[in-house]
């Protein structure tokens, strides 16, 4: 093993699991591949993620892990396999697809704000529209969401106004006022500063104290120990290795994981 695996800096408390085993799995995928044109980005993909789980996707560029998430929510479309999300089948069915997306709450790379809207107004637009939810109740609780990640001040300023961390904490409570059941994280902070990624990742920890179930694709390697129940490691479109955080950055049984640690770790 690599020493810079080995000396990979200590990392903060783990959050204790919140994972029901007494329920059904809240995203299951089976045998799942897709194509883009004659490029094969996700080979045969088995997963299923537990309600509460929280579960971290790593791999180097290229190796299928923002299309796998992006599947999850249809964003994308796969071409063979099943993928079910708390109990709907992912299908062609438009009412099936409008339902887990009003379960599955997600955030991206880039914010995704309204930029003429302010940030409550960005806040309450899908609870208003989607969820029929009065405006007056949509605001409340667009405030709560705002209070817990910590910027209630900016509720009436316009995404232009705020940094980089900021915009990305709005996008996370944007997505927690559908009152989602599941969170997907597509590298949120793969965007952002240096000084700015620690705010979004405090951020990140807090929802997960939470119990939400979550799956993050990201690089940050201190937020997968401190965070994950399950690190999956991807390359070249399959599922590779996955385990606990201790097992998967401890014990690598692979060369091609051996390899992406080291690198990682070496910019850390």
């Amino acid at each position: 093993m690599s020493a810079s695996i080995a000396t990979a800096p200590a990392a903060a408390p783990t959050i204790a699991s919140s994972v029901r085993a007494d329920a059904p799995p809240a995203i299951m995928l089976s045998g799942v591949n897709k194509w883009f044109g004659s490029l094969h980005v996700l080979r045969d993909i088995h997963l299923e993620v537990a309600t509460g789980e929280r579960v971290v996707v790593c791999g180097p560029s290229g190796s299928g892990k923002s299309t796998l998430i992006r599947c999850i929510n249809r964003l994308e479309e796969h071409q063979k396999g099943r993928i079910v999300v708390d109990g709907i089948e992912l299908s062609g069915d438009l009412r099936s697809l409008d339902a887990i997306r009003r379960e599955v709450g997600m955030v991206f790379q880039s914010f995704n704000l309204f930029p003429h809207l302010t940030i409550l107004e960005n806040c309450t637009l899908a609870p208003i529209w989607v969820r029929k939810m009065p405006r007056k109740e949509a605001e409340a609780l667009a405030m709560e969401f705002l209070t817990r990640v910590r910027i209630p001040e900016q509720a009436h300023k316009y995404p232009g106004q705020l940094s980089g961390g900021q915009q990305q904490r709005v996008a996370i409570a944007r997505a927690l006022c559908m009152r989602p059941k599941i969170m997907l994280f597509d590298e949120p902070t793969s965007a952002l500063d240096p000084e700015m990624i620690k705010e979004v990742l405090d951020t990140m920890v807090m929802l997960a104290e939470t119990g939400m179930t979550m799956i993050c694709v990201t690089h940050e390697m201190g937020f997968a120990r401190q965070v994950a129940d399950r690190v999956v490691f991807m390359d070249r479109g399959e599922v590779v290795e996955q385990g606990a955080p201790a097992e998967i950055f401890s014990n690598p049984r692979t060369e091609r994981l051996q390899t992406f640690l080291g690198q990682i770790l070496r910019g850390h």
